[in-house]
Formats: C-alpha cells, sequence, structure tokens
C-alpha cells in the first residue's frame, strides 16, 4: 500500500447536513433571497457534485432571481459567502471529526504511508477542515487537492487522477475512504480501492464495486477500518 485517500465532506466531518446545507441557507438569507433547503431538498441536490454546481441546478429548477446576464457572478457570490460561513462554522468547533478519522491517521503516519485528501468542495473549506479540526500535526501529512484544481467533478475520477500524478502514485496500491456513491465512481474509475464509510445522506445509496461499507471506521472498541485492513486491500 502506497497511499490513503480521503474525501473530505461526509468522510472526514459529516458536513452536509449540518454544515453545507446550513451555510447555504445563511448565504441565501443574507442576500435576501427567497430559497430555503430542506434537509429532503440538500439530499436530493447531493446528486450533483460540487456547490456552484447545485445552485446552478436549483435555480433552474425553481426559478432564478436574477436575469440570465447576472446569474453566474451571482452563484459565485453566494458560494464565497457560503465559504464563509462555513469556514466559521468550523473554526469555532461546531462540526466534529468522524469517529475514527483521528486514529487512522495516526496510524498512517506511523507506518509511513503517504494520504492526501481530494474534494470536489472549495479548497478554502476543505484546507480548513484539515488545518483546524485535524491540527498542526497531522495536516502537513495531508496535501488537499479539492474545488476547481481540476474541471470535472466526481463522479470524474480527475480529482484523484490529479492526487496520482502529483504525488507519484500506482493507483492499485491506493486505498480511498469515501461516503457516496459519486465518490466511489471517481475512486474505481481511478483504478483506486475504496472503502466506504456511509453518512447521513448516502446510507441507502447503491456501493457495488467497494471493497467494503461499513457504518463508520470507529473507535476503541468499535473500530470497523484499520491501517491493516486497508494494507490487505493491496496485497
Amino acid at each position: 500500500m502506497q497511499a490513503l485517500i480521503f474525501d473530505c465532506d461526509g468522510v472526514l466531518v459529516d458536513t452536509e447536513r449540518d454544515g453545507h446545507r446550513v451555510a447555504f441557507n445563511k448565504a441565501f438569507a443574507t442576500k435576501g433571497l427567497n430559497a430555503e433547503w430542506s434537509v429532503e431538498r440538500y439530499g436530493e441536490l447531493l446528486t450533483t457534485a460540487g456547490g456552484k454546481e447545485r445552485m446552478w441546478r436549483h435555480f433552474d429548477e425553481t426559478g432564478w432571481p436574477v436575469e440570465e446576464a447576472g446569474r453566474d457572478d451571482l452563484v459565485k457570490d453566494l458560494h464565497h459567502l457560503k465559504t464563509n460561513i462555513f469556514m466559521e462554522l468550523i473554526e469555532t468547533g461546531g462540526l466534529p471529526l468522524r469517529p475514527g478519522v483521528a486514529r487512522i491517521i495516526d496510524e498512517a503516519i506511523a507506518t509511513g504511508i503517504k494520504m492526501a485528501v481530494c474534494s470536489t468542495s472549495n479548497e478554502r473549506a476543505v484546507t480548513t477542515v484539515v488545518n483546524v479540526l485535524l491540527g498542526h500535526k497531522r495536516a502537513p501529512h495531508l496535501p488537499v487537492f479539492a474545488g476547481d484544481v481540476v474541471l470535472t467533478k466526481k463522479p470524474d475520477p480527475a480529482i484523484y487522477n490529479l492526487a496520482r500524478e502529483r504525488l507519484e502514485l500506482d493507483p492499485g496500491r491506493c486505498v480511498v475512504i469515501e461516503d457516496s456513491k459519486n465518490g466511489l465512481r471517481a475512486a474505481l474509475g481511478a483504478g483506486m480501492h475504496c472503502i466506504i464509510t456511509k453518512s447521513s445522506y448516502t446510507a441507502e445509496e447503491d456501493f457495488t464495486g467497494a471493497d467494503c461499507v461499513v457504518a463508520e471506521l470507529g473507535d476503541g472498541n468499535d473500530v470497523q477500518i484499520g491501517i491493516n485492513s486497508c494494507q490487505a486491500l493491496c496485497r
């Protein structure tokens, strides 16, 4: 095994329902827009990867509050505001790490295995999660590949292919931890192994092709995935 690669949202932190959704709604309210994403509506929008792309889809389906010429600027402005709100939530400790994340990262560091975080979310937001929630001792071991660094979002494998190229990895010796069908398809498309840790919005998705599907990585007496389990996939 060469590398352990993490998605961010739903894997490091269960951010979608209580983080990103809340931040989007606060951004809409701040701009005076008649838009609010319920838990159910945001679950529907999650089938589209990327925050800006979800706003385009939502307003395409429900009606735009601005003329066509101003739509791109509106989406960019809203996404920037939403990202600031989301990072404030992280920095105030409102979004804890999922069980087992810190443990398995420490195991990987101890065994000298490379790591990375690959996400379709905004790079600033992902970097904040890594730096603040994982801390200064772990963060240097986790280079971030995120946001618009690639042109195509998951389920396209572009983000994982970029990490492979930059870190000089053999994809067959990489294990990805994901929480969604789109993430699974991206990892498999890059030729990598994939473990699924189901999150709030993804529990009922089809994870055919995953090497393993668990509720969480786990801590203490409830450890479900350790670094030894990941290494076994690459043998």
